[in-house]
């Protein structure tokens, strides 16, 4: 099964077990890779996970498989998010080359080695529905939300995929990059944008620093 438009994008967050077969593991990503799917390792820190694996690609089969192939190399998935590329409705007017770049990004980006993911939502309150909002003040704050992340240009890539249908937020969020300190201070940023404080909600936030497989174990 392939994804028409766009890939198909599976964050798996993983922690080994006793029988970790560190030659299984490496093969397993070296399988995705000749299916043509990208893989992205990082490390992460704390008590969530030890490992991501972000794979990227339009063959959902061949991410089946990478699933697969880490959990019987010894992987607990003990965290995983399933979204796909997308451009977004009130990025319509970009340029062909950057609505490709949304739809088939080409990751990890250079020199950005902080990682991070987290999954959000629009709010559907009575007092803040996103959905019962009109179009053009929804675009108008997205535009607010797109000026904010503009200030972190040169240190910061952002990856946002839709998950609607897919998984239980609405969007998944990737950040790569210079440090952590630049994750903290656009997170910190943003929320204080019209479409974070009324409508934002966010799922849980998986940091680390982006790491070569063979290290990862």
């Amino acid at each position: 099964m392939r994804m028409e438009t766009g890939v198909c994008v599976l964050h798996l967050f993983c922690s080994p077990d006793a029988s970790v077969d560190r030659d299984a593991v490496l093969e397993a990503v070296r399988s995705a890779e000749r299916a043509d799917c990208q893989v992205v390792t990082a490390a992460i820190l704390g008590h969530k996970a030890d490992m991501a694996f972000m794979a990227l690609g339009q063959d959902v089969v061949a991410l089946r498989r990478l699933q697969t192939d880490l959990q019987r190399a010894g992987l607990l998935v003990v965290d995983s998010y399933l979204s796909i590329t997308e451009v977004s409705e009130y990025a319509t007017g970009l340029p062909d080359e950057a609505q490709q770049a949304r739809l088939y990004p080409v990751l990890p980006p250079d020199g950005k080695p902080a990682f991070c993911f987290y999954p959000m939502s629009k709010r559907r309150e009575a007092h803040a529905n996103w959905y019962a909002t009109p179009f053009e003040d929804r675009k108008a704050m997205m535009y607010e939300h797109g000026a904010s992340g503009r200030k972190f240009a040169g240190k910061l890539v952002q990856l946002i995929t839709g998950s609607t249908g897919l998984d239980e937020y609405e969007w998944g969020v990737t950040l790569f990059a210079v440090n952590l300190e630049v994750v903290k201070d656009v997170v910190y940023t943003l929320r204080y944008d019209t479409g974070s404080a009324l409508y934002g909600e966010f799922g849980d936030f998986y940091v680390g620093y982006l790491a070569y497989v063979d290290d990862l174990v």
